[in-house]
Order: structure tokens, then sequence, then C-alpha cells
């Protein structure tokens, strides 16, 4: 008997679960981001980088709990190299961006709106030859940052549009990281959404470090993937 009553439980629960699954949720993300753009000590030649394809993924939890945010995580790699490179002038960057983002829905219907805070972490290496001279920038901060994000849904088509935004500002690194994306949901039921999306990303970094020059980085360019909603 209470073999029965937990199996009842269970799938009542698991049934509950489904039926609210624009309250309560769990949302994947996992694109293909192919980028190019340029790093830049102060002073100095910019370095044009060639070409590169990376995977940028995100995870984010929705509930109804009333004042208790949301919770969302970013990551990105950056790693990349520079399109001319010589034996006196060179570009090599070793770089991961992760944000952890507590939000808040301000709308959700036709039109949603999301706000938040967290704070972001850039990791690694970036190695700029200008004339034979090497500056090395060793980056690992983390960083307090704000975030938006607005789209709207198209009804009876399956086609939505959103832009998302974050901004982080530390005590040597400050990063801007915008993208805009269309996408179109090939399932969507009650237990499941599965959309497939474009869109296009920029990002600007700007670093700091005693004894040598300023960093610039910019990382931009398309991207295609999958977004998931259960």
């Amino acid at each position: 008997m209470r073999a029965k009553i937990a199996t009842a439980f269970t799938f009542g629960l698991f049934m509950t679960t489904a039926s609210h699954a624009d309250v309560i949720g769990f949302k994947a993300d996992a694109s293909y981001w192919n980028f190019d753009g340029s790093s830049q000590s102060a002073n100095a030649s910019k370095h044009d980088l060639d070409r590169q394809g990376t995977a940028q993924l995100s995870v984010a939890f929705e509930h109804p709990v009333p004042l208790l945010p949301n919770a969302k995580i970013k990551y990105v790699n950056l790693d990349s190299n520079s399109e001319q490179r010589t034996l006196t002038n060179a570009a090599d960057i070793e770089l991961n961006n992760i944000d952890y983002i507590l939000y808040y829905e301000l709308l959700d219907t036709v039109v949603h709106a999301d706000v938040g805070v967290g704070v972001t972490n850039l990791d690694g290496t970036v190695k700029n030859l200008n004339a034979g001279a090497l500056t090395q920038y060793d980056l690992d901060e983390y960083s307090p940052l704000v975030y938006a994000t607005a789209g709207v849904k198209l009804p009876f088509t399956g086609m939505s549009a959103k832009a998302e935004a974050v901004y982080s500002h530390g005590s040597d690194t400050k990063k801007t990281d915008v993208q805009a994306e269309l996408q179109y949901d090939f399932v969507d039921n009650l237990l499941v959404d599965v959309g497939a999306k474009v869109g296009y990303r920029i990002m600007n970094i700007d670093a700091e470090q005693k004894n040598v020059a300023d960093l610039e980085l910019e990382f931009k360019g398309p991207y295609i993937g999958l977004d998931i909603h259960f």
C-alpha cells in the first residue's frame, strides 16, 4: 500500500510540475559562436584575431518563490590567436569567462523582461608581441555585474526575438557583453520546449595591470544553437 501511495504521489508530483512548466522550469542553452575580433595593448599596433569557433553555454533555474531570485550561469571559452603572426608581432589568448547571475522576471507574457546582478570571472592569459616586445596579462578576477534581457514572442508562429546584455566593472577589468537572437520553437508542449536560434554577439574587455600597458579585447560574430526549456 505504501508503495502504491508513493508511486501515485511521484506521478502526481511529476504531472503537477509538468503542468506548471511556465512557473517552475529549467533552461539550457548550447550555441556555436564563430567569432573574430582584436587584441591591443595601449600605444601599440592592433592585432586582428583569426576567426575561431567556440561553444557558449548557459543554464538557468526559475521558480515561483516570492522575493527569491532565479539563477543563471553563462560560460564561454575565448581562446584565439592573431590572424597575422610573425616572430616579432603576434597575439595569443587563453581566456575563459563565466557569469553567475541572480535575476528577477519583470514580465513573462508575450513580452518578457528580466533584470539581475551577480559576478563575472575572467580567468586566463593574454600575450601581445609588438616589435619583439612581449606584454603579458594574467587575468583572474571576480567582478560585480548587472544583467538585463528583453524579448517578444510572435503568437501562433513559434518565433521569438531576444536581446541580452551583461556589464561588469571590477578593480582591474571591465566587460560589456551584448547579444541579440531570433528563435523558432519546433517543439512546444507541456513537458518541454525546444528551439533553434541564430544570433550575433559582441564582447569588449578592458584590463589594467601594474607596470604594463592597458589591454583592449574585442570578440564579435554570429552564432547558432539550441534552447531547451523544461
